[in-house]
């Protein structure tokens, strides 16, 4: 390790979420060695470096100062090796760094990651509920209204969600996703990798009235698993469909939308299309 040379440019390194033993060998590597650790609050970075047993050279780097510090950065990593961190888990996932990325990229310096752990991941591998296909929100608004437009965006995603959120607002939210989902199993993984992880399960029904009155602590992920399968689409359906369509398309073409749409025969709509036209 004390024979290693750090080539210039930019270095995202992941970090622990909780325990400290999850730092990778290689990240401690790089940040041990990089000329600057662009950190988003020195004083959580300043614990991990304590654990590694040096200071470190750390610069901030977050969302309020990040359009002031960025062009110095930037010209650093032609001579230096510039680290990235966040508080926690890998930079850029719901965090400050991806204009630092992309300006380095178009300045031609090189950008290598070094991967590690990452909450939304881990709370996937701890829900039981599908992987193969995942969406993430990040968080969710605040505000009532602009929550539930962002929930209605994401209603029809064949996908399980994964979201982080606060403890104050957990309840809340699991209130708006029921009513915008749909009551579909989900599960809240808190303080991953702690002393006091867990990973409850239920419906978001059910996990709304549990926080009601008691806002867990710590970090917080909330999985949603992704909706049902839709009954298969009747008479009545195409009827519906194949009459908005004729508004646009000719019996042909609306017929075959409509088949695609529902999963109905295309010969046969196309019969019915005719039909309501005459």
């Amino acid at each position: 390790m004390d024979d290693l040379v750090l080539a210039p440019g930019l270095y995202i390194v992941a970090t622990p979420i909780g325990n400290l033993g999850d730092l990778s060998p290689r990240a401690a590597q790089i940040l041990m060695k990089a000329d600057v650790v662009a950190v988003e609050d020195s004083r959580v970075t300043a614990g991990l470096f304590r654990h590694l047993g040096t200071k470190g050279r750390m610069l901030p780097y977050h969302d309020h100062n990040a359009d002031a510090v960025r062009p110095g950065l930037i010209a650093r990593m032609a001579s230096e090796a510039v680290a990235l961190v966040s508080d926690a888990g890998t930079p850029l996932i719901s965090d400050p760094g991806f204009k630092l990325v992309r300006d380095a990229r178009a300045a031609g310096h090189v950008v290598t990651t070094i991967p590690g752990p990452c909450a939304a991941i881990a709370a996937l591998t701890l829900a039981g509920l599908p992987t193969d296909r995942f969406f993430f929100l990040g968080f969710l608004p605040s505000k009532q209204q602009a929550r539930a437009e962002a929930i209605a965006e994401v209603a029809a995603i064949r996908a399980t969600l994964v979201l982080y959120e606060s403890g104050p607002r957990l309840a809340a939210c699991l209130t708006a996703l029921a009513a915008g989902l749909g009551n579909r199993e989900a599960a809240i993984a808190r303080e991953i990798t702690k002393r006091f992880e867990e990973c409850v399960t239920g419906t978001l029904t059910e996990l709304a009235g549990r926080y009601a009155d008691a806002p867990p602590k710590g970090e917080i992920v909330v999985v949603v698993a992704p909706p049902g399968e839709a009954p298969p689409a009747t008479e009545e359906d195409g009827d519906a469909a194949l009459a908005e369509a004729l508004t646009r398309l000719p019996p042909a073409k609306a017929a075959g939308e409509v088949a695609k749409k529902l999963g109905l025969d295309r010969k046969a709509l196309y019969a019915r299309a005719m039909q309501l036209k005459t």
